[in-house]
């Protein structure tokens, strides 16, 4: 089968219709459906159907998308291995862990870190929970780093790290001064957390569901730099890895409120898929990397007031 026809049917999904894949691919739009044409006719079914502008998958096309993106993926892989160019790897992680930690990771690998024949061409594409998992699940990264939400994940992963939770609000803020903050207090404060599928929300899911019974929750649709921004001009207080506050943390922009219970830290997971080709060798650098770079190395993970 024409990879072209492959590259055609992904574009089309990934653009939303035939006339913006053929911008993206530089095509001409007669071209791009006369790919895809050519490749209903080799597998027998129809994968799209044609609306106006936009384009929707049949069932057949969903059960292939995977599958067409896999095979691409693989022909990149044999095109880099037969001109002896870099392996590829796209990694994927929530902003809260690629706010500090991960870009350190990526450097360390990048400067050979990892020893001889791990150096890749890396791609990091950063998000919310929900949307790094869609990637991941899609077949369009190799490896993601998430917080860990206690559910199971599937296929090969690991825990790479953990981080401390800290309950953050800003240098200004009333219980900024207090000596221990008790969960009366914090009922009457506003709780900022992010829109769903963040870390924030997680952490208040698994961790903070005694400590906040009762609080004021406030959902902030947006990045994590808006919360930080909101929760540093007083707006309330957040429940937030350490990790994703350090910056705002050591330039005073916020402080760690002191709790009378202690809240547990948060492993970080690192989760891949399997069968990467010369890309494996890289990827099991980085997560050695990873381990090497544990925010709270071992013997530390026990809770402590913030």
């Amino acid at each position: 089968m024409d990879t072209r026809y492959l590259h055609a049917f992904v574009a089309v999904v990934e653009h939303g219709g035939i006339s913006a894949a053929a911008k993206e691919l530089g095509y001409a739009q007669s071209s791009v459906s006369a790919q895809l044409k050519r490749l209903e006719a080799d597998l027998g079914v129809t994968v799209l159907v044609r609306a106006g502008r936009g384009a929707t998958l049949t069932e057949a096309g969903q059960r292939l998308l995977p599958h067409a993106r896999e095979a691409l993926e693989l022909t990149e892989r044999m095109r880099r291995a037969a001109l002896g160019d870099r392996p590829r790897l796209r990694i994927g992680a929530q902003e809260s862990l690629a706010h500090v930690w991960v870009p350190d990771v990526l450097a360390a690998l990048e400067y050979g870190a990892g020893g001889p024949g791990t150096s890749a061409d890396v791609e990091l594409t950063v998000g919310s929970r929900s949307q790094v998992e869609r990637a991941f699940s899609a077949g369009e990264l190799d490896l993601m780093f998430q917080y860990d939400n206690g559910r199971r994940a599937l296929g090969p992963h690991t825990v790479v790290g953990h981080d401390r939770t800290l309950l953050v609000a800003a240098a200004n803020h009333p219980l900024a001064a207090a000596e221990l903050v008790t969960p009366d207090q914090l009922r009457s404060q506003e709780f900022l957390v992010a829109e769903p599928g963040c870390t924030s929300e997680m952490l208040v899911d698994r961790f903070g569901r005694d400590l906040l019974s009762g609080v004021q929750l406030t959902m902030i649709t947006g990045s994590l730099s808006a919360l930080l921004r909101l929760t540093g001009h007083g707006r309330g207080v957040s429940l937030l890895p350490e990790l994703s506050v350090a910056r705002e943390l050591a330039a005073g922009e916020l402080v760690a409120l002191r709790l009378a219970e202690p809240l547990r830290p948060v492993s970080i997971v690192a989760q891949w898929h399997p069968r990467l080709g010369l890309a494996e060798r890289p990827l099991h650098a980085l997560l050695d990397l990873a381990r090497r770079a544990d925010p709270l190395p071992a013997g530390s993970h026990h809770p402590a007031a913030c």
